[in-house]
């Protein structure tokens, strides 16, 4: 595909896509599944994973400016092994599955955590760690759980951002704790996923060009984000978060 092949409608398709790439990375981590929607919808396959790992990237620069000095380390050094367990299982389960049991089993997996936060914080917190975060929704099983799910979905379809969503509002983060944390998290996975995706043609020239085009949008998203997330209240950022995570898994399911 190229250039030419795109309509005037495609195109708004991906700009509207790279703007909630960009807006995800600095208010509502979560809501670039329709990113990835969008583009699955308007590109071949590989060609808009690969397109988007690039773009996700570069929403991460943004998120890392504005949230670098909020991540809660503790967390993520945490997850380490959960995560790079999951990315593992995520290669091996993309050797053999289509696109169809991919993304039903994402969709599952998702419905699943959401009624396990739920259920997590309605429970009352319990000592809470220097960001808010209870001790009891960030037990070494919770961390090594939400951490390999978050690997693999981010390795099948990059659709991590749900279920990391998932696993910050389960520990109480406050806003920027959690946005901190997302940017921190989200930014190393992809440049783990870079060389992979890179040795299976993932990427190509016409990608990078098409990438190019797109940065604005996501430069665009990423400051409406930066300006929406200080204005916005803790409960309506949680009830937003949910929200997105269940729209993600719906459309991941039909």
């Amino acid at each position: 595909m190229t250039f030419s092949d795109l309509s005037v409608l495609a195109w708004a398709g991906l700009a509207l896509a790279a703007l909630l790439v960009g807006f995800s990375k600095t208010a509502l981590p979560g809501i670039n599944t329709l990113s990835v929607a969008l583009f699955a919808a308007i590109l071949p396959a590989k060609s808009s994973t690969g397109a988007l790992l690039v773009l996700l990237m570069i929403g991460d620069a943004f998120a890392l400016w504005a949230y670098r000095r909020s991540a809660h380390w503790p967390t993520l050094i945490r997850m380490i092994p959960g995560v790079l367990a999951g990315l593992a299982l995520g290669g091996v389960f993309l050797a053999w599955a289509g696109d169809g049991t991919v993304r039903r089993v994402i969709g599952v997996l998702l419905l699943f955590l959401m009624g396990l936060t739920l259920w997590q914080r309605a429970r009352p917190a319990t000592t809470p760690g220097p960001t808010g975060d209870a001790v009891g929704s960030s037990s070494w099983l919770a961390t090594a759980g939400y951490g390999s799910v978050g690997g693999f979905t981010t390795m099948v379809a990059n659709a991590g951002g749900p279920v990391m969503s998932m696993y910050f509002l389960a520990a109480r983060f406050p806003v920027h704790a959690f946005l901190g944390t997302a940017a921190w998290f989200f930014a190393i996975m992809n440049l783990l996923k870079l060389p992979v995706s890179i040795g299976l043609g993932l990427i190509s020239t016409h990608t990078l060009l098409l990438d190019v085009v797109l940065i604005p949008a996501v430069a665009a998203g990423a400051l409406v984000g930066r300006w929406a997330a200080r204005r916005i209240r803790q409960s309506i950022f949680d009830l937003a978060v949910i929200v997105v995570t269940i729209l993600g898994a719906v459309y991941l399911l039909i």
